[in-house]
């Protein structure tokens, strides 16, 4: 890269009279990623990216300022690309351009990844694809944009208050201005990352958005094993020429024959990797397709998880004098989750008044427990009981638990602990009576979840922004519920 002042923290001197340079973020083969703070807009934070490409030529400046454009345009669309704000050419010839900064990981970080994460990152990041190759509208025409190098270095995962993690594609459009400006051959270097780039990228063809799909499915290999593909025996163009054009990719379980994945997932990847572009899906849509098929039929797994949580529960008739309301709850129907001790072990609980004539429909209907877990801005855990019958209302019972709360996170270490909770019915009349108690198991996958929630809770710090995640949550809840009743009426 040219060695512009521009690229000095030290250098006092704003970007476009506007961005002031701070420090190095990342450095890669198309350039150098700078945080930056806008000045015009009261020092926000922002990141730049200069390209490796020096332009003085007035043709390659406004090819670039064409790509920067669309890719711009196309960051407006979607949640799952990275915004870009700005872009333009420093006096000295850098190709620069302006985008949000993002306090996450890189994708590459995080891999391998375990299979609700890789189905929830993949759909993001192919509903990014789809809008791109979808296209954008400039001036009444529309320009479908190829990306040219997925890669996990290119996916930005950051927390996300709904989406629990939230996938964004990095540098659109600017993989086809440094491929199109003439400057880099072959023999000089190659624009592209070589284990991702698809067969015909390497052979200099016209591209479209099966190509992307090649590089999709090379990521998605790696996401789920932590290895590529293909291991060449060197990592030169000519060993990834060979094996993307001639060399059938290894299978999942080559690379891990522990790893157990749905079939329909396996052949999603490796049709992905044909070699031919017509034998790919031939659009994201497909894939996206495909991809919630499997999630269904996770969600359907998951589901059925928590309804034999239920049908394992038994009931247990106790004292009346042993479990009181407290005075402190108000005399109406509530639920509210309380530690409790039996036989001097503590136990996690959920107490519920009603109706004396409610409690006798209800003490016998199927139950159904379900966690929902957000980090940001504060964290929180929605605990969802339902109670469900075919010839009934659904009695959802649900619980928000502030996770910085010591005795809320006492309360779910608890329950992970001992596998199991207990659920007491009050009588609303008087005397209020303990009148039925029902011990319900949840399933190992919810009680490492717990453990793993408290211990990311123990280090997160309070925001005090408590209600806003709590919105958050009751959105998802809202959500979640019609799935859960769509999957016992069945």
């Amino acid at each position: 890269m040219n060695n512009s002042p521009y690229l000095s923290p030290q250098n006092q001197e704003l970007v476009a009279n506007r961005y002031q340079i701070k420090t190095l973020i990342d450095r890669g083969s198309m350039g150098e990623v700078f945080l930056a703070e806008d000045m015009l807009l009261g020092g926000t934070p922002v990141a730049i990216k200069f390209l490796s490409q020096t332009v003085t030529d007035p043709q390659i400046q406004e090819s670039f300022n064409r790509e920067a454009l669309l890719s711009a345009a196309l960051s407006q669309k979607s949640i799952h690309i990275v915004r870009a704000y700005d872009y333009g050419v420093t006096n000295n010839g850098n190709p620069y351009y302006v985008m949000e900064y993002l306090s996450g990981q890189s994708l590459k970080e995080l891999i391998p990844l375990p299979i609700p994460m890789f189905l929830n990152l993949s759909r993001q990041i192919c509903l990014g694809l789809k809008c791109a190759h979808q296209g954008v509208n400039i001036d009444g025409k529309v320009h479908p944009l190829v990306h040219r190098d997925i890669k996990p270095a290119n996916i930005i995962v950051t927390p996300d208050p709904i989406l629990g993690k939230l996938a964004k594609i990095l540098d659109f459009g600017i993989a086809k201005f440094l491929n199109n400006t003439g400057v880099i051959t072959a023999s000089q270097g190659f624009h592209g990352t070589l284990p991702y780039c698809s067969p015909e990228q390497l052979e200099g063809g016209n591209l479209d958005s099966r190509s992307d799909i090649y590089s999709l499915g090379v990521m998605m290999f790696e996401m789920l094993t932590g290895q590529k593909p293909w291991q060449p025996e060197t990592d030169g163009f000519g060993a990834w020429y060979r094996v993307h054009l001639f060399e059938p990719p290894k299978h999942i379980s080559d690379i891990n024959p522990h790893l157990q994945i749905p079939q329909q997932l396996n052949d999603l990847i490796m049709n992905c990797l044909a070699k031919k572009p017509e034998q790919r899906p031939q659009n994201m849509a497909k894939i996206l397709q495909v991809l919630e098929n499997i999630e269904q039929s996770t969600d359907q797994i998951s589901l059925a998880s928590g309804l034999r949580n239920t049908v394992s529960s038994k009931q247990r008739i106790i004292p009346d004098q042993q479990f009181i309301w407290p005075e402190s709850k108000p005399i109406q129907e509530i639920v509210f989750p309380q530690l409790i001790t039996e036989e001097k072990v503590h136990k996690a609980s959920l107490w519920l008044m009603l109706p004396q004539s409610e409690i006798q429909n209800y003490a016998y209907t199927t139950r159904y427990t379900r966690f929902i877990f957000i980090t940001h801005p504060h964290p929180m855990l929605l605990w969802i009981t339902l109670l469900y019958d075919r010839d009934l209302t659904p009695k959802w019972l649900p619980c928000y638990l502030d996770m910085k709360n010591s005795q809320n996170l006492k309360l779910m270490w608890t329950l992970a602990e001992t596998e199991c909770y207990s659920l007491l019915f009050f009588a609303l009349e008087p005397p209020h009576h303990c009148t039925n108690i029902f011990s319900l198991s949840i399933s190992p996958p919810q009680t490492q979840n717990l453990k793993s929630w408290v211990q990311q809770s123990l280090k997160l710090t309070d925001s005090n922004q408590t209600l806003i995640s709590k919105n958050w949550l009751k959105q998802q809840y809202k959500e979640i519920q019609l799935k859960i009743l769509k999957h016992l009426e069945a």
